[in-house]
């Protein structure tokens, strides 16, 4: 019964997807900045919890999760470092993914947590392979770039790079030693697919610790569940791939999806959390699942595998549905749980049946939201540092105005997939076309003073309900199972850094009172002098060691029979109060006392000799 549900269930191995789950991130964030760390046993502590530990650290008895008392005990020598602080775990986490995201074509590309990406290279590896050379394998190259030919390197196309799941040579797994030409077409273009998903794996893994110092293990499949999963085979710093047939053989009764995943325990398929995992367990087991006390949750000491669950007599998606169902979980859950036990994940937010308003705007007001998270993480920084990467905002929480826009994206646009109509037999064609219609991007997704429900209900009814009308004019029964929302054409905001589109000049006058405070003279430094004052002034400052000529009427202070302003004190009897700011007026005239710079006194001099 199990066998022949598995067989209703439909995969979808059109892409490849690269999984990169960085070694020991936090600690390997701390050894990039100190090198000598790699060698010694190394931890990143969280309050009394050490959260990761370098591969020396566990050859020497560490592991994650460890108290710090027990791990000092366990390791005396280790090197202990404080992580509470998530600024350069988080840095270094954009950093490496704007980095990755850099070679792929489609910017597919997904950061799960601080240490995981996904990427879909399926453009970049159905280009190569239509250029590949079956007569000349071993010396193929694998193209970066549509337009310039010269980008690239050079691999092996006769073999997969890194290990394979299942392990051994090409013939143990049912695949010619040199090229494809012997299988079947659909196995042979996928292994092929998967193989050059393999190099460009180990390329980019080879790439991100050349240049950015950080050693990662990568797994190659056609989902992002199998290519987690599988590579979690070869760690740390390997790859592996999970190699074809993915189908199920009627020979066998197994596929090599179905036979990597059934020796998996439940709860280590990701999306099957430890109260749905326990659930599935007290099924199997006929009794509750005996279970390690923890922080939170411990491990189970009774295990159950994936291929208990999915062989159990009766099993099938809607059992796990009456198993699963409580207040608050989707309607679809048993569905979702039946399809990664059997090896199908689609990183699409697909809909059973979508064919009514009031579920379509309940689903773009979800996505504009998730939009919006995304735009507010990815594209502020803040507002005083260029180079400083935007946190989490809270639904719930309006804006910090110290963080601002690095770029505005200019284009919103709405992508659907209906279901095509059932054929006479009741199958379903496959069908990935899809309808998309674009907008302008509204000026309120950038908003600092509203939180970020508000935002979304006025993008969805001002511009995305338009949008969806014109896609589909019917009032109902539109039978859609994708729906997505894309910010596209990005338009850089002013900055002084190298990415932006010149200075940001509200940034510069908002900021010239603080650059220019140093050479600024304060209005209270200055005295208000009558012109009466000036006479009086001019005596009180003269240096009493140089005579003055008191034949020379006290009018006369400049170098002519008139007074000169810029040869004059303008400032009050408190300002100079230093003898060194004194001496600063310069030198006297010995004729009419009047002071001046040195440079001036000879000219001053000859005027005095000219004849009356």
């Amino acid at each position: 019964m199990a066998k022949k549900e598995s067989f209703a269930l439909e995969r979808n191995d059109e892409r490849v997807i690269i999984h990169f789950d960085y070694d020991c991130f936090y600690a390997a964030v701390f050894e990039r900045e100190d090198p000598k760390l790699r060698l010694l046993p190394f931890a990143v502590q969280q309050k009394q919890i050490i959260v990761t530990c370098n591969y020396e650290a566990r050859r020497r008895g560490l592991y994650k999760l460890q108290l710090v008392r027990e791990a000092r005990h366990k390791c005396p020598e280790v090197i202990i470092a404080l992580g509470e602080d998530l600024t350069r775990f988080r840095n270094a986490s954009k950093d490496n993914y704007l980095f990755l995201r850099c070679f792929a074509w489609n910017h597919k590309v997904e950061r799960l947590g601080f240490d995981e990406v996904f990427m879909d290279v399926t453009d970049m590896v159905d280009y190569n392979v239509d250029l590949l050379n079956h007569n000349a394998l071993s010396s193929s190259f694998f193209h970066l770039d549509r337009n310039d030919p010269t980008v690239g390197f050079l691999f092996d196309a006769s073999c997969i790079s890194g290990h394979t799941f299942p392990t051994g040579s090409p013939q143990a797994v049912g695949l010619s030693t040199s090229t494809t030409a012997s299988l079947t077409p659909a196995l042979g273009k996928l292994y092929l697919r998967l193989l050059l998903g393999s190099h460009i794996a180990q390329f980019l893994r080879h790439q991100l610790e050349e240049h950015k110092s950080y050693t990662c293990t990568v797994g190659v499949s056609t989902t992002k569940l199998m290519s987690k999963l599988v590579g979690n085979l070869n760690k740390p710093r390997g790859q592996t791939t999970l190699v074809p047939p993915y189908e199920w053989s009627l020979d066998t009764g197994e596929s090599n999806v179905t036979r990597f995943l059934d020796a998996h325990d439940i709860g280590k398929v990701p999306g099957i959390g430890f109260k749905t995992a326990q659930k599935i367990r007290q099924y199997v087991l006929g009794r509750p699942a005996a279970f390690h006390a923890g922080l939170v949750y411990g491990s189970t000491k009774e295990q159950v595998s994936v291929g208990e669950v999915r062989l159990s007599p009766g099993m099938k998606a809607e059992v796990l549905e009456r198993l699963l169902i409580s207040p608050g979980t989707p309607k679809d859950l048993g569905s979702k749980i039946w399809c990664l036990i059997n090896g199908i994940d689609n990183t699409e937010d697909s809909y059973i049946k979508l064919d009514v308003m009031t579920a379509v705007k309940r689903e773009l007001t979800l996505l504009t939201c998730s939009l919006i998270k995304r735009m507010r993480l990815d594209l502020m920084v803040d507002a005083e540092d260029d180079t400083a990467f935007g946190d989490e905002v809270p639904s719930s929480e309006v804006l910090n105005t110290s963080k601002r826009w690095s770029a505005h994206p200019r284009i919103l646009r709405l992508t659907t997939r209906p279901r095509p109509p059932r054929n006479p037999d009741g199958s379903r064609p496959r069908m990935f076309n899809r309808t998309s219609k674009s907008c302008t991007m509204p000026s309120i997704i950038f908003s600092h003073k509203q939180n970020i429900e508000s935002i979304a209900e006025q993008v969805v009814n001002s511009s995305l309900l338009p949008l969806f009308r014109q896609l589909h004019p019917e009032e109902s029964g539109w039978d859609l199972s994708l729906v997505n929302l894309c910010a596209a054409n990005m338009a850089f905001a002013g900055t002084d850094s190298k990415a932006g589109a010149g200075r940001d000049i509200g940034r510069m006058f908002r900021r010239q009172d603080d650059v220019l405070r140093e050479w600024k003279v304060g209005d209270a430094d200055l005295a208000i002098l009558r012109p009466s004052d000036l006479t009086k002034n001019a005596s009180q400052i003269s240096e009493p060691e140089q005579p003055r000529n008191r034949d020379i009427g006290s009018s006369r202070h400049g170098s002519e029979d008139m007074d000169r302003s810029t040869q004059d004190s303008g400032v009050a009897d408190d300002v100079w109060n230093s003898e060194a700011e004194t001496a600063e007026l310069g030198q006297a005239c010995p004729v009419c006392g009047a002071h001046m710079p040195p440079f001036a006194v000879a000219a001053h001099q000859r005027f005095h000799s000219l004849p009356e």
